[in-house]
């Protein structure tokens, strides 16, 4: 599957999205001790606004990106459970950076829990670095930025 095969979701998609967001997501909530903040998304309007990208058929993974000023924000990424360990995660972190190149962007920035220590281990592999780690109201969380060269 290459970046071809990551398009933007369409209003059709919006169940997808939601389904695989929820699947990706619900095994985080014992351990943080709440409901992660993708999966109350308002995943209709993050469609209609096009930030929201996805691969598969059935849908196997999504992001959803937000151009803020000089960079690129990952809002969210998530792979169906049962698509876990076959590169769908890599090639929409792939498909991250291609997105915030072909926009003229140097930058993407996201923020993960620090609960989900998964995601710490994940993202430095791809050239991710720490910036900040903010407490913001129930959320403890670890910033990353990948400089794009």
């Amino acid at each position: 599957m290459a970046n071809d095969d990551i398009r933007p979701a369409t209003a059709a998609d919006v169940p997808a999205v939601r389904d695989v967001t929820d699947a990706a997501y619900r095994p985080y909530i014992a351990r943080i001790g709440v409901v992660p903040q993708p999966m109350e998304a308002d995943h209709a309007a993050n469609v209609g606004a096009g930030r929201v990208f996805v691969t598969g058929e059935p849908v196997a993974g999504l992001v959803v990106v937000e151009t803020r000023g000089d960079h690129l924000f990952l809002d969210s990424i998530a792979v169906r459970p049962d698509a876990r360990g076959q590169g769908v995660g890599r090639r929409l972190l792939h498909f991250v950076d291609a997105r915030a190149r072909a926009l003229g962007l140097g930058e993407v920035r996201l923020y993960t829990n620090a609960m989900m220590w998964e995601n710490q281990r994940i993202y430095p592999g791809y050239g991710y670095e720490i910036v900040a780690r903010r407490v913001d109201g129930p959320y403890d969380r670890v910033h990353y930025r990948k400089r794009l060269g």
